[in-house]
């Protein structure tokens, strides 16, 4: 043990012996370029990690910003919003930069003396700053070592792991790692089986160093940061590097500690005081930024100033309701939590016994409730005055839309009043209505005009109108009604046409057989299917097998083109006049009926009428109802009601 400290000693020393200026500042630059190589490969554990592709040179791609915003989003665990994804001008590279630097301060890291040109301009020595800043925070900060933290943290707990072994003292994280023999004894304490310690050349320190690079990279999941000649090769390692690589041991083997039960007590109630000491400073931290924050966008509202335009009033307005947002809604956050935080803090001493913390002057929960309440008037204040600013626009467009409104529905109701008032002989009807079914179109093109002005209203974010009652779908659902009430009035005049030239048919059988068409015309096309026409000659007792009505639907299609009311007329004068007569339409009742003077809906179902006829048949015929609640249709009075009574 004493040949290889002193061996290692007299070695070291020669490596330390007085170095010339110029010497220093080559060790220097050697430093960086470690720091670099090393910081790069950290950074694209996480990159690739989430699917990015390595960065090859840090000056050369965190320039933009992008990566960086890349990198914060996945150690922040959350999205940074929109960003420039593939930017060309300086500006945005700024924003870039800017969005992710405002992002890691947010999350408590102090950046010091670096910005967004430091980093577009390739500052190297700043973004190593700054990465070594990032690494403290979200790599070596949450280390944690019977009390210490971070830095001390992290060396005390390579110290007490490699304690056992003789030929490693840890005292730093530079010479002391620098023949690969604490690493090796890292992971033999861990991992027994995966290195034979007492087997190793102790002077072999290549060798060694070589081992662990490959034993922790291979089966422990560690990224080889460091080159061997990093440690091996140089004066003085570098510290920093060599934490960012020492910390992937501590977290890889750290859940294989086992929980340590000496001095239990008073190391937990080191860690409660502590932690107490840490949220105290946090929250008093918190609050001072909160307050900061708080006053400087009141002083920035009361400075802003209006220049009379829309497009200001607009941008002022989004800027405001972006603040409402974002701004304040981690403010509400924020208030919440250091209340949180306040009252944790309490809670712990409270449950220890321990003397209540209060808050230095000015940062208690009643300064900030305070400070809160100046910030809410302050913010209506802005508000009404922004509103005030875009009112009068928003009122002209508002009297724009509510005229082109109101005056196309104005002209909507004289076309529908003049449709209701049309009368005279059914010829002049027609021609009437049809004249109205010309002026349809034209009206209806006109509601583009409306639909602009109610556009410019929304872009204006204009969502109330006390002028109109009417939006540009209410106008579209009207002028579709109107249309449908047009094209009912042409079938309506056209079937009383029909009927009226059918004078071998009596009033009631017309009336009888009109009401049959429209119950069954269910799409009101004034024109019936193959389907509906079965159906409606059905409820009316004329039934034909499925090959007889093919050949009438086919030979009143080629007739009419389609069966149309006077079609469906046609057809049952036909039918009337040639097969069936009231008295044998009445004997198809009674035998359907069993010779009973009233049909029960179960004898029409046994007489297999499609479902469609009997339901128009008992909407139809009268009913009673007998002693056990079964309606009975009396068929013998409807059919009275629908033909002559000297024609039965």
């Amino acid at each position: 043990m004493d040949s290889y400290h002193s061996n290692r000693a007299s070695w070291a020393a020669g490596l330390l012996s007085p170095l010339s200026p110029t010497t220093i500042e080559s060790l220097e630059a050697r430093s960086r370029d470690v720091q670099e190589r090393t910081f790069c490969k950290w950074l694209n554990t996480k990159l690739e990690a989430n699917g990015y592709p390595p960065m090859t040179s840090l000056v050369k791609d965190l320039s933009d910003g992008v990566r960086l915003i890349q990198l914060m989003e996945i150690m922040g665990d959350t999205s940074l919003g929109r960003y420039n994804k593939t930017p060309k001008m300086r500006i945005q590279k700024a924003e870039n930069v800017n969005r992710a630097l405002e992002f890691i301060t947010s999350r408590g890291v102090k950046l010091t003396n670096i910005g967004p040109e430091d980093i577009i301009d390739g500052n190297l020595k700043l973004i190593l700053g700054m990465i070594w800043t990032l690494i403290l925070r979200f790599t070596i900060a949450d280390i944690s070592e019977e009390g210490l933290s971070a830095k001390e943290g992290l060396l005390l707990w390579c110290q007490r792991k490699t304690e056992p072994y003789k030929e490693v003292d840890v005292q730093d994280f530079s010479l002391s790692w620098s023949d690969g023999l604490a690493l090796c004894a890292l992971i033999h304490c861990h991992r027994p089986d995966l290195i034979d310690y007492d087997k190793l050349d102790k002077t072999d320190r290549h060798g060694n160093t070589r081992l662990a690079f490959q034993i922790a990279q291979d089966h422990l999941g560690i990224p080889q940061l460091l080159e061997v000649a990093d440690l091996c090769d140089t004066q003085h390692p570098d510290e920093r590097s060599v934490m960012t690589y020492v910390a992937g041991y501590f977290h890889a083997f750290s859940s294989m500690e086992q929980t340590e039960t000496v001095s239990r007590r008073v190391e937990k109630f080191a860690e409660l005081m502590q932690s107490v000491w840490v949220s105290r400073n946090d929250y008093e931290r918190r609050v001072r930024e909160l307050l900061r924050s708080m006053s400087e966008m009141r002083t920035n509202w009361a400075a802003k100033s209006f220049v009379g335009t829309y497009a200001d009033a607009r941008q002022h307005a989004a800027s405001f309701q972006n603040y409402k947002q974002t701004t304040k809604r981690a403010w509400v956050t924020e208030k919440q939590d250091v209340t949180t935080l306040f009252g944790n803090v309490q809670t712990k001493l409270k449950t220890y016994g321990l003397r209540e913390y209060v808050p230095p002057a000015g940062l208690s929960l009643s300064d900030v409730d305070a400070a809160w309440n100046l910030l809410l008037k302050a913010e209506a204040e802005r508000s009404k005055a922004i509103n005030a600013e875009i009112r009068q626009i928003k009122e002209n467009l508002r009297r724009k839309f509510a005229d082109l409104a109101n005056d196309f529905e104005r002209r909507l109701r004289l076309i529908s009043t003049e449709l209701v008032s049309i009368e005279g002989p059914l010829e002049e009807q027609m021609e009437q209505v049809r004249e109205i079914q010309t002026r349809m179109p034209a009206l209806s093109d006109s509601l583009h005009v409306v639909a602009a002005a109610e556009d410019e209203c929304r872009d204006a974010n204009v969502d109330e109108n006390d002028y109109t009652v009417f939006t540009v779908e209410d106008l579209r659902f009207e002028v579709e009604l109107v249309s449908q009430s047009i094209t009912k009035k042409i079938a309506f005049i056209d079937n009383q046409i029909v009927s009226r030239n059918m004078t071998n048919l009596t009033p009631a059988q017309l009336e009888q057989f009109e009401s049959t068409f429209r119950y069954f015309d269910k799409d009101e096309s004034n024109t019936l299917n193959q389907s509906e026409m079965t159906a409606a000659l059905a409820s009316l007792g004329i039934v034909y097998s499925d090959e007889d009505m093919d050949l009438i639907y086919d030979q009143l299609m080629q007739d009419y083109g389609a069966v149309t009311f006077e079609a469906f007329i046609n057809l049952l004068v036909d039918i009337m006049e040639d097969q069936t007569s009231p008295a044998q339409l009445r004997e198809s009742f009674r035998g359907i009926a069993g010779d009973k003077p009233y049909v029960t809906e179960l004898d029409l179902r046994v007489a297999h009428l499609p479902a469609s006829a009997i339901e128009f048949l008992r909407q139809a015929m009268p009913s009673s109802t007998n002693d056990v609640g079964e309606p009975e249709y009396d068929y013998e009075r409807w059919l009275d009601e629908v033909f002559e009574q000297d024609g039965l």
